[in-house]
């Protein structure tokens, strides 16, 4: 999957230079935007709009979502190259969803630099940020790749679905670490990652499903995949978060612990509070509650949960989310190299190390 995702992101990322170049002139404001009322600022909208844009773009990511969009045109029969405007889709949106994200988890960094909000204010974030949520739309209302009018309702119905339930999650997020006492259990983590994480990765598959021509069952079980592998997705990510802090202990000159910091309530967090001695369940609640953490508040942290059996429970329950994910592509009549990727990517989410 790695050999993929390096064959496919400068790709991705040419693609998305061309819809949001890094210079915004009148003439493409004009084109992309319509026909201003009176006149387009563009300095102003180039500095609070494209450049923190493209400074969060620079930094990196794997673009993974927007390959695993080719991937499913692939499999599907179809060329990946004719299709490739549609890729930005869910990459732009994520970005978008990123920078709101850190304005209201108060990060501090993102991809290793301070994040947007700390260069450019809150004000210019968050309106960059919701740009991104639209932008998207433009893609489709440009019928890069020919879509009838039937195709193009259907994008856009399901992505205002998908992404109001990305806000039911983000809203179940908040609420969890803005209380002390974990209150939830298994299920409802496992909505908020479906919602939160998996609505994105299932706009990648539906929208390839529409925009290709698939019947309602293909979406539907291309979906399931998507979403089964989200979670999975989500859950090694915060186990990451785990391993890399362990990695960095001592070195006070990198930021670790994001997830214990923020007070959010993981998996391995909502496991503990389940089965560790309520004295543990007490300190852990303590800990995230605080408002500041040291680095031995966080390594004790992780201590409790290690302890409980924490973070083994969480790196087997995405191994069963990657092998349920698999398990939808059964039936369907996909090509067969294309598929071999589907499935390794299901495996490359819950096995990466970075």
């Amino acid at each position: 999957m790695r050999d993929v995702l390096a064959e496919w992101r400068p790709v991705v990322d040419d693609t998305i230079e061309r819809l949001l170049p890094r210079v915004l002139d009148e003439a493409y404001l004009t084109d992309f935007f319509g026909e201003a009322s009176y006149r387009y600022h563009s300095a102003g909208i180039q500095q609070a709009l494209a450049d923190p844009i493209w400074n969060l773009l620079d930094r990196g990511g794997k673009r993974w979502r927007a390959v695993l969009f080719l991937v499913f045109v692939d499999a599907l029969g179809e060329d990946p190259e004719e299709y490739l405007p549609y890729a930005c889709v869910p990459e732009i949106l994520h970005n978008g969803t990123i920078i709101v994200d850190d304005v209201e988890d108060e990060a501090r960094k993102r991809r290793g630099e301070p994040a947007l909000h700390h260069q450019h204010g809150v004000d210019i974030a968050l309106n960059a940020g919701n740009a991104m949520y639209f932008i998207p739309l433009k893609v489709i209302d440009r019928n890069s790749a020919g879509l009838d009018a039937e195709q193009r309702l259907a994008a856009y119905e399901m992505l205002t679905h998908e992404l109001n339930r990305t806000h039911l999650g983000q809203g179940m997020d908040i609420c969890w670490h803005n209380q002390k006492n974990v209150v939830v259990g298994e299920e409802q983590y496992f909505e908020m990652c479906a919602c939160k994480t998996g609505c994105l990765t299932r706009i990648v598959a539906r929208l390839a499903a529409i925009v290709t021509g698939q019947s309602d069952g293909v979406e539907r079980a291309l979906a399931r995949y998507a979403e089964d592998m989200a979670i999975a997705f989500q859950i090694s990510d915060d186990i990451l978060d785990i391993e890399n802090t362990l990695d960095q202990a001592g070195d006070f000159g990198k930021e670790f612990g994001n997830d214990i910091r923020e007070g959010k309530k993981t998996l391995m967090v909502i496991h503990t509070a389940e089965v560790a001695p309520p004295a543990d369940v007490a300190r852990l609640e303590e800990i995230l509650w605080a408002d500041d953490k040291d680095e031995r508040d966080i390594l004790e942290a992780i201590d409790i949960m290690q302890a409980a059996g924490s973070v083994e429970y969480a790196r087997e329950r995405a191994q069963d989310l990657s092998a349920r994910a698999r398990s939808h592509l059964d039936d369907l009549d996909l090509e067969p190299d294309a598929e071999d990727h589907l499935r390794e990517f299901s495996r490359f989410v819950v096995e990466r190390r970075a």
